[in-house]
């Protein structure tokens, strides 16, 4: 058997103009990411003047995040389109080069500049969130380092010793029997009977639900301090304790519509990036059609 050798092809000598316009790159990236962030100061100053601290004023919080979301697809689509549009327009024409290499690297170019400007954006909003962000965290740790030092220094005024963790446990030993408790009478000092309570309702909080027995025993030092019956007594406790289930169940409604919000957002910023990458890299190929089309003819 014979093998026929053949020779390659003789090779087009490689052009000395670089296929990547860098400096297009960059000014479309610095255009897209300064219209971004045009635009995030619009939408953040449009945000400001929707929500209020008031109560049933202003937009609810999920409507509020669902707007924001949609405003965060906006603005990666316009600013992507310009930016994409601007680097087709200032890359450098390719002499001698294929149409279709030429939409290629078009787009390529589009795709780049989106690439640095999600970047510089994503530094710049990155930061500006954190801070805001921190901003929100330590108010709200001091408003509520405020509360619970205000409500421990009020229960360590009424009774020296309430926020021992071992006081409900040392309460329990010196307990009086359920029928022999102490009718109220005006020496009975109240912040003995307040810390008490107090330390028997916060360890039914914290372990998620409050025994038949502290239930009881409870009703009986409202009753035995009010001088109401242990009927109504016992109806003061159990309303206590639904008003404590009511605000965890909101707390946990709260936490999960805003995890459901957060979901929302995240996804929808997710595909506004990958319509931004192609919106910028057809913007390019717009361009840099554009700017051969306008080359004027030489005669």
């Amino acid at each position: 058997m014979t093998i026929v050798a053949t020779s390659a092809p003789a090779s087009a000598p490689e052009s000395s103009q670089s296929a990547i316009s860098w400096g297009a790159i960059l000014a479309g990236a610095a255009v897209a990411a300064a219209t971004s962030l045009c635009l995030f100061v619009l939408g953040s100053g449009l945000g400001f003047a929707a929500v209020s601290p008031w109560s049933n004023a202003g937009i609810a919080a999920g409507t509020f995040a669902v707007s924001a979301a949609i405003w965060l697809v906006v603005v990666q689509w316009l600013a992507s389109a310009l930016g994409g549009y601007v680097t087709g327009r200032l890359r450098t024409r390719w002499v001698g080069v294929h149409t279709d290499e030429v939409f290629f690297r078009d787009t390529a170019h589009g795709f780049l500049a989106w690439c640095v400007s999600t970047l510089i954006a994503a530094v710049l909003l990155g930061s500006a969130v954190v801070g805001t962000v921190s901003s929100g965290v330590q108010a709200t740790t001091a408003v509520l380092s405020g509360a619970a030092q205000g409500a421990s220094q009020g229960a360590a005024q009424a009774a020296g010793n309430a926020t021992d963790p071992t006081g409900y446990l040392v309460d329990t030993l010196f307990r009086s029997v359920a029928d022999q408790l102490p009718p109220a009478t005006p020496a009975t000092n109240p912040g003995d009977v307040r810390s008490e309570a107090a330390r028997i309702v916060a360890t039914g909080i914290a372990s998620g639900e409050m025994p038949d027995a502290d239930k009881a025993y409870l009703a009986q030092l409202i009753a035995a301090r009010t001088g109401i019956p242990a009927a109504d007594a016992e109806k003061r406790v159990n309303d206590m304790l639904a008003q404590v289930e009511a605000t965890k169940t909101k707390a946990k409604e709260a936490a999960d519509a805003a995890r459901k919000a957060a979901t929302t957002t995240m996804l929808l910023g997710f595909v506004a990036l990958l319509v931004g990458a192609f919106i910028a890299a057809v913007s390019a190929a717009l361009g840099g059609k554009l700017r051969d089309e306008d080359v004027p003819s030489t005669t």
